[in-house]
């Protein structure tokens, strides 16, 4: 979704590498490039005014004049600038004292308020909470139907004695819906209400009455992040309305320019307390400030990945895998176990997108095949349990029926077995070297297990090349060739050959 503001705001920064100290024009010339980014991204005008104002003013200070990468700071300055606006701390649910905790959700129609309601009813279950959802939208065509059937994929109870679809009092089923999640000993009540598709007097009313009925801990604005400028007016008519104490922003997975996130916050004062990234439950996660600043920024956001492989991934059979990797034992049941932990986490693009610096490949990123995965399972799946333990054995024969079964051919079963033994050795030297080949500390390379400062053994004077005492041989011997492997060996590993033995993947293919 930042996309396009990340674009900006790199090149605005790309002007001031290399500069010692930054004059007044310098400092104009960022900020009016940033400005132009922030406008473009459709953020309100009143938020990018004091935007900038700041920024100009903190870079005008003695904290850039007097640093020795002016550049570098200026980014710090944007950095922290975007942190604020887009709350400073991150807003974690108030709980009630005593149970059950009420949260309500309001929003326009569209804005994803229903599916929000089983992802954040899954988030809450997977924080140790017993949510349950109370499905109030008895408007909209079908919305309780959806709300149960994404409640038992959520794996949530929800509360519907209404069939909706304009029958029933949304108020009553509020309040109904909190004395039963007391009753049944639940902590947390989600109250799903109808949204309109612009704002009226009758949906804030019902709104209101709802509150009045259920007086919930949190209200929670729902709002598409695609929607622009028109964010701003939302907001302020639901805060005027509704009075809510907190924002969730759906579809930041959109290719629309997202200046709501960076507005609504400074606009109505109300923290930005979860983000929904995809169609998927799992796609929903507390709102960092700092975190979201840094991907806007293209410096990543390592945490989250971090966190994302903490839930995914089991220390005790990381732990287990990496002593296979030691002994040389990793085998490809080993690497499926990997593959469905890392599929847990979300898609290949999302997480290689967290990294540092990925915003130069954006374009590869986009075209990135994430089928390539499922196939690869495929090809696995297709082995015996002894194949998976010992890929030697593959032979040709096994290797046509492994293709034949996963619907694959058999130069992919071929690459995938030959790439796994590349990955294992590699892996092996690096957990026994502990780097990678060709640094100190890695076997079979010179000065490889040598310590610093060790006393080294005097080398000896070798001798020279032996020279035939026949005029003919001799001069045969001078005008001779070198091996044409020893030749493209220029690296100096033993036993291999030059680059032209080597065969890139076809993923690194593309991106030479």
């Amino acid at each position: 979704m930042f996309d396009t503001l990340q674009d900006r705001l790199q090149s605005a920064f790309k002007n001031l590498r290399g500069k010692g100290r930054l004059s007044e024009a310098d400092i104009d010339s960022v900020a009016r490039e940033i400005r132009v980014a922030l406008l473009d991204a459709d953020v309100a005008v009143p938020v990018v005014r004091e935007f900038i104002a700041n920024v100009k003013e903190r870079a005008a200070g003695a904290e850039v004049s007097q640093a020795l990468n002016p550049a570098q700071q200026v980014i710090k300055i944007v950095n922290d600038e975007l942190v604020r606006i887009l709350g400073g701390e991150t807003r974690r649910i108030q709980y009630a004292k005593n149970p059950p905790t009420v949260i309500m959700l309001a929003g326009l129609q569209g804005a994803g308020k229903t599916t929000l309601a089983g992802k954040l009813g899954l988030w809450l279950k997977e924080q140790g909470k017993s949510p349950m959802l109370v499905a109030c939208d008895l408007q909209r065509p079908n919305a309780v139907t959806q709300l149960q059937v994404v409640g038992e994929q959520a794996g949530v109870t929800v509360f519907a004695p209404e069939p909706g679809n304009g029958v029933g009092d949304p108020v009553e089923v509020a309040r109904a819906g909190v004395a039963e999640a007391r009753r049944t000993l639940h902590d947390v009540v989600i109250v799903d209400t109808a949204g309109r598709l612009g704002i009226d007097a009758e949906l804030m009313q019902q709104a209101a009455d709802v509150r009045a009925a259920v007086d919930p801990d949190e209200v929670l604005f729902v709002i598409d992040a695609m929607i622009g400028q028109d964010a701003v007016v939302t907001a302020e008519a639901f805060l005027e309305g509704v009075d809510f104490t907190g924002v969730v922003l759906t579809k930041l997975d959109g290719d629309a320019r997202g200046g709501a996130a960076l507005s609504v916050r400074s606009i109505t004062g109300r923290p930005i307390m979860f983000a929904s990234t995809g169609e998927k439950l799992t796609d929903f996660d507390a709102f960092h400030p700092d975190r979201m600043a840094g991907r806007i920024l293209d410096m990543g956001d390592m945490l989250t990945l971090i966190e994302q492989a903490e839930k995914a991934f089991d220390a005790d059979q990381a732990a287990k895998d990496a002593e296979k990797i030691m002994g040389g034992s990793f085998t490809l049941q080993d690497f499926l176990k990997q593959m469905e932990a890392l599929s847990k986490m979300g898609s290949m693009t999302k997480l290689i997108g967290m990294m540092p610096g990925m915003g130069a490949m954006k374009e590869q990123l986009a075209n990135f095949d994430e089928r390539e995965v499922d196939r690869i399972k495929a090809i696995i799946l297709s082995m015996t349990p002894a194949e998976r333990d010992n890929p030697k054995m593959i032979d040709g024969s096994r290797r046509l029926r492994i293709s034949k079964g996963s619907g694959t051919q058999v130069k992919d079963v071929n690459q995938l077995v030959e790439r796994f033994f590349e990955a294992r050795k590699m892996m092996q030297q690096m957990a026994k070297g502990g780097g990678m080949p060709g640094m100190p500390g890695m076997p079979g390379l010179p000065g490889a297990g040598k310590r610093a400062g060790a006393k080294q053994k005097p080398q000896q004077k070798k001798k020279g090349k032996r020279v035939s005492g026949n005029p003919a041989k001799r001069a045969a011997e001078a005008t001779a060739t070198p091996p044409a492997a020893d030749a493209a060996n220029a690296f100096g590993f033993p036993g291999q050959g030059g680059a032209a033995d080597f065969e890139l993947p076809e993923e690194l293919k593309d991106l030479m």
